[in-house]
């Protein structure tokens, strides 16, 4: 861990946070500009695609044979952001895991509300089964409302009576859309990024009249039974702390296999600064020896406990 690492982050963060009550189009445009100037690496490739009719971009790291895929789901509060400026946060996944990424490029509220973020991710989910690849090798992943739409995704795919993913690695989930959680007050100011006034308007560009508390808007409230192990990754100085922690407490006592995994002093996302914070790469790894295991059915991860560390 590095104080000084933590302390450069988060002037960083501060500096280049959405400003509370600018429109979609500039939030866009802002996160857009931020991205792009972050070239991907050489040996990573993206390749636009479809998966049942739904937008997605294929990621591949040169040097891994993929033996197994990763379909990926980006965060942006549901109205910002994309498949493809996600794409170098999932290569890392990619990575680790030895596996080929498919990040869905599910469509964005306000134009698009939902249910169309979930009905996307459960086509794309769909067509990768009906395409001959097994569930058993598939694993689901995502950052901040990509790590809540993985979970509702398994929800839904278990709903529709669809074969559930080996595993699902999910950072920084948004999973409660009614902002309920304590540390969205308690890590106000430690947060860099993320506030109740920013994220309430893109709630109700979401919602869009459906109750937040849904299970399929905010999975904290589902039924999680029935799902696969789970790796939930967040940091100390971010709002939605109190997301993963309340989500892995719901897992716990609906008998899935989960794993917290809580690192101090870190932002929202901490995993997408890994180039300049030790502690996304060490996240990163242990994200990946997660993913390896349950790919190979070993029981590293598989036994129903929770790991807290603060």
């Amino acid at each position: 861990m590095s104080i000084e690492q933590q302390q450069t982050l988060d002037a960083i963060l501060r500096q280049s946070a959405l400003p509370v009550g600018s429109s979609v189009e500039e939030q866009r445009r802002l996160l857009r500009d931020l991205v792009s100037a972050q070239p991907l690496p050489a040996e990573v490739t993206v390749t636009a695609a479809s998966l049942g009719g739904v937008a997605t971009a294929e990621i591949s790291v040169d040097g891994v044979e993929p033996r197994h895929v990763v379909l990926y789901f980006h965060g942006g509060v549901y109205v910002i952001g994309d498949a493809f400026l996600a794409a170098e946060l999932a290569s890392q996944v990619g990575r680790r895991a030895q596996a080929r990424v498919i990040s869905v490029d599910y469509r964005l509220a306000p134009e698009h509300p939902y249910p169309a973020a979930v009905d996307d991710a459960l086509a794309a989910y769909h067509a990768l089964l009906e395409d001959g690849v097994a569930a058993s090798d598939i694993a689901f992943a995502g950052e901040s409302a990509g790590g809540g739409l993985a979970v509702a995704t398994m929800v839904n795919a278990r709903d529709h009576e669809l074969p559930l993913p080996a595993a699902a690695y999910v950072m920084s989930p948004y999973v409660d859309l009614t902002l309920a959680g304590t540390t969205m007050e308690t890590r106000r100011a430690a947060d860099p990024l993320l506030n109740r006034e920013l994220l309430q308007p893109r709630v109700t560009d979401y919602a869009s009249g459906h109750g937040p508390a849904s299970g399929l808007i905010s999975p904290l409230f589902a039924d999680l039974s029935g799902l696969p192990p789970l790796l939930i990754q967040a940091g100390t100085h971010e709002v939605l702390l109190d997301d993963a922690v309340r989500l892995a407490g719901q897992a716990a006592a609906a008998d899935v296999a989960v794993t917290l995994d809580i690192t101090p002093g870190v932002p929202h996302v901490f995993q997408a600064y890994h180039a300049i914070l030790d502690e996304g790469t060490a996240a990163l790894d242990r994200a990946g020896q997660f993913l390896s295991a349950q790919f190979d059915g070993t029981t590293d991860g598989r036994e129903a406990a929770r790991q807290v560390s603060s």
